[in-house]
C-alpha cells in the first residue's frame, strides 16, 4: 500500500511539474494573436490593436458589430509594414483601421475620387495632404476615378461598398476594364485587390447599381478577372440570406444588414 501511494504521489508531482514548465514556456512567448470578441477566430495582434484604437470615433465603434472589422481585415491579410489603398474611403472607417494595422512603417493612401465632391458637406482634402494628424501615415490621393494611380506599388487595394458606384452616371460612368487594369498596375506582384459590396440578385448584372446601390457578384468577378487578376477566394462574413436583395441598401428595413460579398483577387507573382 505504501508503495502504491508513493507512485501515485510521484505521478501527481510529475504532472504538476509538467504544467509548471509548460506555463513558463508559454508565458515567455509573445502574444501574436487575440481572440475576436464576436467569434472564436484568432485575430492577429496588429488588427486587434487597430480595432481597439482609442482614437477611433464612437460612430465607428458602433458600426463594428455589423461590419466585423477584425475578421474582415484578417481575411484581407492586412499586415504590419504594408502599403494599402482605401479607394472611396467615405468617412474613413476603414482608413483609420488600416493606418494602425499597418503600423508606423506602413503606408495608407486614401483615394478620393473628385466625382464625390458633389455629395460632400465639406471640401475634399488637398491631394497629397495628411487629412488627420492622429493618423500620420495616411495620405490623401484626390483625382478622378478614371485616373486611378498610386505614387508607388502597393500591397493591397481595398474598396468597400463602392465598386458598384463606378458604373453609375455620376461617376462617368467609369471604364471598368481601364479602372481594374489601373488597380492591377498599382499592385506589387502577388498583391491583393479586395472588393466588398452589396449583393444584387444573380443575373442582374449592373442594372441595380444606380437604383438599389447593389451589384451582381458574378459581374464583379468577371470584370476584375478580365484585367488579369486571379480569383483568390471569398468570405461570407457579411452575408445575410434573409436579405431579399430587392430593396435599396438605405431602406431602414435592411440598412446595415444587407447581403454583402467579399471577393479577394490576386495579381500573379
Amino acid at each position: 500500500m505504501a508503495r502504491i501511494l508513493e507512485k501515485s504521489w510521484e505521478r501527481a508531482v510529475g504532472i504538476r511539474k509538467y504544467w509548471i514548465v509548460l506555463g513558463a514556456i508559454l508565458g515567455a512567448i509573445p502574444a501574436f494573436v487575440a481572440v475576436s470578441a464576436s467569434s472564436s477566430i484568432m485575430i492577429p495582434e496588429n488588427i486587434a490593436r487597430a480595432v481597439e484604437d482609442p482614437n477611433r470615433p464612437a460612430a465607428d465603434k458602433e458600426r463594428d458589430s455589423a461590419r466585423k472589422p477584425s475578421e474582415v481585415l484578417k481575411f484581407a491579410g492586412v499586415k504590419l509594414g504594408q502599403t494599402v489603398v482605401d479607394f472611396m474611403p467615405g468617412h474613413g472607417y476603414f482608413t483609420r483601421l488600416f493606418s494602425v494595422a499597418v503600423g508606423p512603417k506602413g503606408k495608407v493612401y486614401a483615394f478620393i475620387p473628385t466625382e464625390v465632391a458633389q455629395f460632400s458637406k465639406s471640401p475634399l482634402p488637398a491631394n497629397g495632404s495628411t487629412p488627420d494628424p492622429k493618423y500620420p501615415n495616411v495620405t490623401a490621393l484626390v483625382a478622378s476615378a478614371s485616373d486611378f494611380a498610386t505614387p508607388t506599388r502597393v500591397d493591397l487595394v481595398w474598396t468597400s461598398q463602392n465598386y458598384h458606384d463606378l458604373h453609375d452616371p455620376f461617376m462617368g460612368p467609369v471604364d471598368m476594364l481601364k479602372f481594374d487594369r489601373a488597380v492591377f498596375k498599382a499592385l506589387k506582384p502577388g498583391g491583393t485587390f479586395i472588393v466588398l459590396d452589396h449583393s444584387a440578385l444573380p443575373g442582374s448584372g449592373v442594372t441595380a447599381t444606380n437604383t438599389l446601390h447593389r451589384i451582381d457578384a458574378d459581374t464583379v468577378k468577371k470584370e476584375v478577372a478580365a484585367a488579369g487578376f486571379i480569383f483568390a477566394g471569398e468570405s461570407d462574413l457579411l452575408s445575410n440570406p434573409a436579405d431579399p436583395r430587392t430593396a435599396k441598401v438605405f431602406d431602414p428595413a435592411i440598412r446595415g444588414h444587407t447581403d454583402q460579398f467579399i471577393y479577394k483577387f490576386r495579381k500573379p507573382s
